[in-house]
């Protein structure tokens, strides 16, 4: 698409009327709601499903490469926010051992063929949380800022050619576009500085849809013990920071930035009314308070959309605020079909993993808990909202370190981090034995986990802990980031598909 189609694209949806949009959400909730208490979106068993993002490097050198769009296409990946970044999703699978086993050979078979084929334009894919070595002669901030106004129309220059993506510039919407962590500040005219971040994102589909709010719930109050474990993002490119002494800013570093990222850029200055869209969310009392909340919820870029074939573009206004109810764990309701028809949860606040196991893991550990602990009834649901949101943002500044507290199956308070984990691993191999895997194969899908546990070793601390120790040696804060990017691509090289992050520390 050149750049006068694009503009002219993104001013066809700025002039779409937002009030007849919101509209038509509002109605089709009200159906939406009428199907999922008629059954529709119930499933005989539970469901999961997995995202994938990761962004591509120079093999040679480490830089970010920008992938040619029609060789994304050929391999089979789908365009992210930008031209570095590649996204797959695995097809869903029922919760048990050929389930979860299709999950992780699905993802091997994608990423094997697309590794040779963008292996032979000299381009290396890199699951990661963030990346840190900018493209071969520019600046990370000259990256993440280009941009150019045509027609009017404000176009970030390495950004795809998503019409939804470059609205986002040209709203009223009072997004920051700011990066702001700890010795970074950066301004920006469009989202594009959340291409700096890669997820992974579990799903789970509930298996009788007015239960979404139990289910939910429990979410919540794991999340925080769940991104300890998976923090993956403690560095910034090197150009971004500010000019404090090196060692101060290894000192400051928060484990997880993802998370901080997409808050900074997406949501509205601390000063302005508008609320934010990037939160951790509410407890929802039914499911059509969680239907409501997404319909209440500002939408960036309203579309002028048409009712098509699928069996969900019945609300298919409903499914696009879905796009942008950025919330870190997120009910959807969708299906292609009314016998695929399903309420999920997606649990979104992980970063990309160094391992395929490792992030088969995560949808292991998530899905056996969403089994586990509705069925025992576990207390730690009754933990305060309060509690819970500290405990995300606790697991974001310091991962395993952080002081995050749990309620055990007893009732007992605690924030031992064995006491939590031990009970939290348990609770996972419980639910994923009562969905048909052996003991052992349980065991063998959470072990990377326990593995980082028993060791006090995320991918977060591996990086900071290289870092620092450069530092300490005198080496200049740029070279020790970069020495640490080129040590973790080799080690995923060995490893994304036949090892974990476990295999890095042996």
């Amino acid at each position: 698409m050149s750049a006068s189609e694009l503009a002219a694209a993104v001013a066809e949806a700025l002039a779409v009327d937002a009030e007849s949009f919101h509209a038509s959400a509002r109605e089709e909730a009200e159906r939406l709601k009428e199907e999922v208490r008629s059954g529709t979106f119930d499933n005989t068993e539970a469901i999961v499903g997995m995202e994938l993002e990761l962004y591509a490097v120079d093999d040679q050198t480490d830089a970010l490469r920008r992938v040619p769009r029609q060789l994304l296409e050929l391999v089979g990946f789908e365009k992210e926010l930008g031209l570095h970044n590649a996204e797959m999703q695995t097809s869903p699978q029922p919760l048990n051992e050929h389930g979860l086993a299709t999950q992780r050979a699905e993802l091997k078979a994608s990423l094997l063929p697309a590794e040779r084929r963008l292996g032979n334009e000299g381009i290396r894919l890199v699951a990661d949380g963030m990346w840190t070595v900018p493209p071969n002669g520019e600046t990370a901030g000259d990256y993440l800022s280009d941009s150019v106004e045509h027609d009017g129309i404000r176009l970030a220059t390495n950004m795809s050619d998503s019409v939804r993506y470059h609205t986002m510039a040209n709203t009223d919407y009072p997004a920051r576009f700011e990066l702001d962590a700890p010795h970074v500040l950066m301004e920006a005219d469009t989202v594009m500085p959340e291409s700096l971040i890669t997820s992974i994102q579990p799903h789970y589909q509930i298996p009788h849809a007015p239960d979404l709010p139990e289910y939910f719930s429990y979410a919540l109050r794991i999340a925080g013990p769940v991104l300890a474990l998976g923090v993956n993002s403690p560095f910034f490119p090197p150009d971004l920071y500010d000019d404090a002494p090196d060692a101060e800013i290894v000192e400051d570093a928060r484990m997880e930035n993802r998370v901080g990222v997409f808050e900074s850029v997406l949501n509205p200055p601390e000063d302005d009314p508008t609320p934010p869209k990037v939160c951790f969310p509410p407890d929802f009392e039914t499911v059509e308070d969680a239907i409501d909340d997404i319909v209440a919820d500002d939408t960036i870029v309203p579309m002028d959309l048409q009712s098509g074939t699928r069996f969900d573009d019945d609300f298919v206004h409903v499914r696009h605020k879905h796009g942008s109810y950025w919330r870190w764990v997120r009910p959807v309701f969708e299906g292609p079909t009314r016998s695929a028809a399903n309420a999920r949860i997606e649990f979104r606040p992980l970063p990309a993993q160094p391992t395929v196991d490792d992030a088969v893991a995560f949808e292991a550990l998530f899905a056996g808990l969403m089994e586990s602990l509705p069925r025992l009834e576990h207390p730690v649901q009754s933990m305060d909202w309060a509690t819970a949101e500290e405990n995300f943002y606790a697991a974001t500044r310091d991962g395993l370190r952080a002081d995050i507290e749990w309620i055990t199956v007893d009732g007992a308070t605690t924030t031992s981090t064995d006491e939590l984990y031990g009970e939290l691993f348990e609770l996972a191999r419980e639910g994923l034995e009562a969905s048909g895997l052996s003991t052992e194969e349980a065991h063998e899908y959470i072990r990377p986990l326990r593995e980082r546990v028993d060791r006090r070793l995320t991918p977060a601390r591996w990086k900071h802990d290289y870092v620092r120790r450069r530092v300490e040696e005198n080496v200049p804060l740029a070279q020790a980031i970069w020495g640490m990017q080129s040590a973790y691509i080799r080690h995923q090289t060995e490893t994304l598909l036949d090892g974990s992050f476990a295999d890095w520390f042996e």
